[in-house]
């Protein structure tokens, strides 16, 4: 008799089934967020009439806004994000479990983007940090439930750890400009050093990147989606105001150590069974006595 036949294997899988949303639900969530978000997608291009992003907030977050604003060209990547962000919205229709337990977090997050842009739109641009942060915070607590289970193929590795992966890398760099327009909006002049302090912020994002080709399993698209930002980072200021040759070759040389590390994580051989997501192997219970 297996053990779900057992009286504490019924209870427990009625107890899996109380807790759990129904699948239909949780479909028709995922859609509706999905929904929202091209509406607010639409409002941030200003088809509704209103000011595209880049020059709400009195162009705060434009382009030659900052140090750290990327160059224009650098926002096409939100058509890939939305692109699978739909595919992932029909994946999930035929996904009947969710056994990652990600769509909670998913439709969290595709909220979240359409709030930040009315909220931008509204010249909120302090707000708008706050927003920033807690979907950057969301995307990460996705990244790490992705990371803890395998998918189920090359399809789900594709739709799901790929996109929220670019998800994930691209909000990383976009927070940092929006921090940097944030404080520019409230005076702060980067300790009259400007280009040195958009340096440092470019390494902590080199740290983030290489500690995210180290986790989970040998991911790609949330490096790939960094190494992206920042390239467009040093375009910007190579060709662009405010010029800084030193935040240019700060851009070049984080997206090159990316790169290196991405390269060798995907060379190393793959994490056993019960590592954690630090990259240390958990010992055994027997190794440990």
């Amino acid at each position: 008799m297996s053990t779900a036949d057992t009286p504490a294997g019924r209870i427990a899988g009625t107890s899996r089934r109380s807790t759990d949303p129904g699948p239909l639900g949780r479909h028709l969530a995922v859609t509706v967020a999905f929904a929202l978000a091209m509406v607010g997608t639409a409002v941030g291009v200003g088809a509704f009439g209103g000011s595209p992003i880049d020059e709400a907030a009195g162009g705060l977050l434009a382009a030659d806004a900052t140090h750290l604003a990327p160059a224009t060209p650098a926002f096409r990547i939100w058509s890939v994000i939305y692109l699978g962000l739909g595919a992932y919205t029909l994946w999930q229709w035929w996904d009947r479990r969710d056994e990652r337990r990600v769509a909670g977090l998913a439709i969290a997050s595709l909220l979240l983007n359409a709030a930040w842009i009315l909220v931008v739109q509204a010249g909120a641009i302090a707000l708008s940090v706050l927003v920033i942060l807690v979907l950057l915070g969301v995307l990460g607590a996705l990244f790490r439930r992705l990371a803890a289970r395998p998918p189920s193929g090359r399809l789900e590795r594709l739709v799901v750890d790929g996109t929220f992966g670019l998800y994930l890398g691209w909000v990383s760099v976009a927070t940092c400009a929006n921090i940097a327009a944030a404080l520019r909006a409230a005076g702060f002049g980067g300790f009259g050093a400007p280009e040195a302090l958009g340096v440092a912020v470019l390494a902590v994002v080199a740290v983030v990147g290489v500690a995210l080709t180290r986790a989970g399993r040998r991911p790609v698209a949330a490096p790939a989606a960094i190494v992206w930002g920042v390239l467009w980072i040093a375009v910007g200021r190579a060709t662009d105001a405010p010029p800084s040759s030193a935040v240019a070759i700060a851009g070049v040389v984080v997206a090159v150590v990316i790169v290196l590390a991405t390269v060798l994580a995907l060379l190393r051989p793959p994490r056993r069974r019960g590592a954690d997501l630090s990259g240390r192997a958990r010992p055994s219970r027997d190794g440990a006595r």
